[in-house]
């Protein structure tokens, strides 16, 4: 999906500036998504996964660990904000590059996610809206604006570090903040480690 939006990116048009505005828009607002299915899950009534739920009486696939993400709180799933607010992002600039993005979204994301039991279709749908939700705000063109004409500054006065930057944001997602988020698991244990030795 992020080879998408770099082939959006990088499409010759009369109107690249605005497209770019878009596209910018659309990460951001993805990275965002996550944030926020991430809050919602922290906020609302715990969910249990199907893979950890006993009245379902799943049968985790061979191969899947079935302490993968115990503990967390499956509504609404963030990988469905993720994904399918960059989907729309893409499908606001291409109606056929986001329509690649969208069967990616859904065939590649979000029902493998619900075969292996890590969320249930409601989980995924309400992170589908939350997504496409927020990608739909790039419509609003004063908030368009004022979010993306400092970075396109940026990027017209240094690109270099404008590139790595949108570059290393781009591989985060592609990743699924997976470096992010061994970062700050890590940093948190090693505070907590800390925080004990003082008590």
């Amino acid at each position: 999906m992020v080879a998408l939006f770099w082939w959006a990116w990088n499409a010759k048009s009369e109107s690249q500036t605005k497209r770019r505005e878009y596209l910018l828009f659309g990460l951001i607002a993805s990275v965002g998504a996550v944030f926020c299915a991430r809050f919602l899950a922290l906020s609302l009534p715990f969910r249990l996964r199907p893979m950890h739920n006993p009245a379902l009486d799943f049968r985790v696939p061979i191969g899947m660990n079935p302490d993968n993400l115990l503990g967390w709180s499956a509504f609404p799933s963030d990988h469905a904000s993720l994904f399918f607010c960059f989907a729309t992002g893409l499908w606001i600039v291409s109606k056929r590059l986001g329509s690649i993005a969208f069967a990616y979204a859904l065939f590649v994301i979000a029902f493998p996610l619900m075969y292996l039991g890590a969320h249930q279709p409601t989980d995924i749908i309400a992170g589908a809206i939350l997504g496409i939700g927020l990608a739909c705000l790039s419509n609003v063109e004063w908030l368009r604006k004022g979010i993306t004409a400092p970075l396109l500054r940026w990027s017209d006065a240094y690109s270099g570090p404008f590139y790595a930057a949108l570059f290393l944001c781009s591989f985060e997602i592609a990743e699924l903040f997976d470096s992010v988020r061994k970062i700050g698991f890590t940093a948190y244990r090693d505070l907590e480690t800390f925080l004990r030795t003082l008590r």
